[in-house]
């Protein structure tokens, strides 16, 4: 089993990296493969076809994804927003029912308001939401500040554990013969008359 990270910050090796960092350590623990893709600018420079096609076939192989984005101006940063926008267009049938979740990191404030809007692209395509202890953010300036976010490092922690809980359970009820609900079409109502 393996589960997809999005790095939604412009900084590589920043705070959003290092909570997703601790989430991959307990899905290691638990023996599931994970991999963090950096987003950064690639959204908004002119590589995100590419970039989202790349994502895409990653997703095919993926059982899970969590979604990381740094506190920009109270809510995602504009790069994710765009990217996740093309992603869940173009990869959205391969999201159905893989378990997903949103973290977001931040100096002060603007968290909730960031899981709110990751936590929409996750819900539209019918993933199972996964889950922490609280809502899964995490607080500082700096990596250094993270690590000292005892809160915050349990929350990922937690969310990491329930992650590779619900990915073994699905393993187990496919197993048992338990069959994933059959796809509708979409019905879409237009109240233009």
């Amino acid at each position: 089993m393996k589960v997809l990270m999005l790095n939604g910050s412009r900084n590589a090796k920043g705070c959003t990296f290092t909570a997703l960092s601790e989430i991959a350590k307990e899905l290691t623990a638990a023996g599931i493969d994970s991999e963090i893709v950096h987003i950064g600018k690639d959204a908004v420079n002119g590589n995100i076809d590419a970039a989202v096609k790349e994502v895409a076939a990653k997703l095919k192989e993926s059982d899970g994804l969590v979604i990381g984005s740094p506190v920009y101006y109270a809510s995602a940063s504009g790069e994710v927003v765009a990217f996740l926008d093309r992603l869940f267009w173009t990869a959205g049938d391969d999201l159905r029912h893989k378990p997903g979740a949103a973290i977001a990191s931040a100096r002060r404030a603007g968290t909730t308001a960031t899981l709110d809007v990751l936590n929409k692209y996750i819900q539209y395509c019918e993933m199972p939401l996964v889950t922490s202890n609280y809502w899964p953010m995490v607080h500082g300036f700096s990596p250094k500040d993270v690590m000292e976010d005892k809160e915050g490092l349990q929350i990922m922690h937690t969310l990491g554990r329930n992650m590779a809980w619900l990915l073994q359970c699905i393993e187990a009820g496919k197993k048992a013969g338990v069959q994933e609900p059959a796809a509708e079409q979409k019905v879409f109502t237009n109240f233009i008359r």
